[in-house]
């Protein structure tokens, strides 16, 4: 046998449970050294480089000021560091919430006013105390209602919509609605506002960045470039961009042509009027500040425990929740919008070098320092590149194939995926992500209540015990041998009792029951009640049942309803000594019933 491959760490320093403790842990235990901080320092000044027009984008995604992309890249990332438990998830505005954020600020406010701006920062503080209330009640579960194919589909049909609406950014005809229809509607009915030196400059953004996403790190190789610095310098084609961007506009007067630009971004923070705050906007917000914490955590779990795997480091989801929660609140006091971890930025962080949450501290300070001193060189950025970055960042967030490889692997997930991604683009995010998680419950329970069963029979010459239909097994005609695939709860209890008894009468020699509970991880009440009348109901054919291989959790919660001192047959610790002990009985007996009717035949 060859022996496993593994890969050793490159900062086996890192191992153990300072890096679970967020950065104040990592401080502590003496693990970090000043080789860690230039490589932190090197990223950071990378990272945060690249998120000026990134962070921009996702400002005009959500409808808010443009300057409020780059407070949401500043205080949250500083306060992830301290407690969150990734070394290089990136903490700051994403497409997913920022396009949540318009699709529950758009109908209550204009876009850009100061009630709106008002809004967004009572949505982010509500979404990091929904954070914090989860982290305290540890309630990371719930993130598992959202199966992978239900937040494909909702991912997917939300970059469709983010995609259609950033039109406007390229094209200068003004996308609007909450869905597909309504936005296909508008998209129609502003054609004649088509601006076609926007358009232009638009074409080139897309093409350029597009290529250079796709391409440009191939390029490089082939010119001795090394792989992980090829795909770093195709990351910051963006900043390249942004740069000649900014000069072709300011040296060309574009600007004075009907080329919307970002213009003077203020570096003071508005002034917020609380007094106006109402309950019915605080109650109208709720859900989809429930909404976004949700997603938020979910999405930035994954990403944090894909490159915590990598690292072979551990994260801590609680933790997590609570990191999240407290970015966000300082979010809403740094008048900005709800932040999660980004897969694009904490793809960037991890290329660049990070390996502690120092570099996500560093990052927040690098981009204060560049709303400071530097925003003041974005006057003549054109909008419509801010819109290139959104529509190609979301470009890979389609995923096409998931529809046929579900389809062909599991229906039911297909479903799920499709109904969702329907709903999304045609009812909108919330309703749309609500009906697909409302159908994958509904498939799960549908599985669950035709639960897999098998008649058993022992494998010649071992003591294994398989599927009568799959192979060729030995079975014995007076005991019935039945395996469960499924825990026993209300949806399939009445399933497998009818299922039971239906076998049971194909039998007609038929003494023993024995049910096979390798598989049965769990039994609630309705399960144990289920047993208990089938219990009965095989006495009163003679018939014993008896239990074999059940789990110790399972058996401890029969004990406690004294369902095992009701039970007509025994418990066994395996299906081999079950069906040994039983064949046993039933060759004494019927030695036993021979000599009986040997002696009356004499008589």
């Amino acid at each position: 046998m060859k022996p496993i491959a593994t890969t050793a760490p490159e900062n086996p320093e890192l191992q153990g449970t300072a890096m679970r403790q967020g950065l104040w842990g990592l401080l502590r235990s003496g693990a970090y050294n000043t080789r860690l901080f230039r490589q932190d320092a090197t990223a950071a000044l990378i990272v945060s480089l690249l998120l000026i027009p990134q962070s921009l984008a996702y400002a005009l995604l959500a409808g808010l000021p443009l300057q409020t992309g780059l407070y949401a890249s500043i205080l949250p990332a500083i306060v992830y560091a301290f407690f969150g438990t990734s070394g290089v998830l990136a903490v700051g505005p994403v497409a997913i919430t920022s396009l949540l954020t318009f699709s529950a600020l758009s109908p209550m406010a204009l876009p850009g006013s100061d009630k709106y701006l008002l809004l967004a920062i009572l949505l982010a503080l509500m979404s990091g105390a929904c954070l914090l209330l989860m982290s305290f009640l540890r309630m990371g579960f719930l993130a598992n209602f959202l199966s992978h194919p239900v937040m494909s589909a909702f991912v997917s049909g939300a970059a469709i919509m983010i995609l259609l609406g950033q039109l406007k950014g390229v094209t200068g005809i003004p996308v609007e609605g909450a869905n597909l229809p309504s936005q296909l509607i508008s998209l129609y009915k502003g054609l004649n506002q088509l601006h076609l030196k926007t358009l232009g400059l638009g074409l080139v953004f897309l093409g350029f960045l597009y290529w250079s996403r796709h391409y440009l790190a191939g390029l490089l190789k082939k010119w001795q470039v090394s792989g992980s610095n090829a795909a770093l310098l195709a990351r910051m084609a963006p900043l390249v961009l942004l740069v000649l961007a900014t000069l072709g506009v300011m040296f060309t007067g574009l600007d004075q042509q009907g080329v919307k630009i970002v213009g003077r971004l203020p570096l003071e923070l508005p002034k917020i009027a609380w007094q106006n705050i109402q309950l019915t906007s605080l109650l109208a917000l709720l859900p989809m500040a429930m909404m976004i914490s949700l997603i938020g955590f979910a999405e930035s779990v994954a990403i944090a425990r894909t490159f915590a795997a990598k690292r072979r480091q551990q994260v801590n989801s609680n933790r997590e929740l609570f990191g999240l929660g407290a970015a966000n609140l300082v979010a809403g006091l740094s008048a900005s919008l709800p932040v999660t971890g980004g897969l694009s930025r904490t793809v960037l962080n991890n290329d660049a070098g990070a390996v502690t949450p120092m570099a996500s501290l560093l990052t927040g300070l690098a981009m204060g320092l560049i709303l400071l001193f530097f925003t003041g060189w974005l006057y003549y950025l054109p909008q419509a590149m801010l819109s290139a970055v959104i529509i190609v960042a979301v470009l890979s967030l389609i995923e096409w194939r998931q529809l046929p490889y579900l389809w062909r692997y599991s229906r039911e997930d297909a479903w799920s995926w499709l109904v969702t991604l329907l709903g999304v683009l045609f009812l909108g995010l919330e309703l749309g992500l609500l009906l697909g998680v409302l159908v994958s419950l509904a498939a799960w329970l549908a599985k669950n209540s035709r639960p897999h069963m098998a008649v058993v029979g022992l494998v010649p010459g071992t003591e294994h015990y398989r599927n009568v239909q799959r192979y060729e097994v030995e079975v014995h005609p007076a005991i019935l041998s039945l395996r469960i695939d499924e825990s026993l709860m209300f949806a399939n209890a009445q399933e497998v009792e009818q299922q039971i008894l239906k076998e049971a009468t194909l039998h007609s020699q038929l003494r023993h029951v024995v049910l096979m509970g390798s598989g049965i991880n769990h039994i609630d009440a309705s399960g144990v009640q289920m047993l208990a009348q089938l219990n009965s109901l095989l006495s009163e054919q003679g018939i014993y049942l008896h239990l074999s291989e059940i789990k110790g959790p399972v058996l401890d919660k029969l004990k406690l309803v004294e369902f095992i001192e009701a039970l007509s047959g025994e418990v066994f610790l395996t299906q081999h000594q079950a069906m040994k002990t039983l064949e046993r009985v039933e060759d004494e007996g019927k030695k036993s019933l021979n000599l009986v009717q040997a002696n009356k035949a004499e008589n």
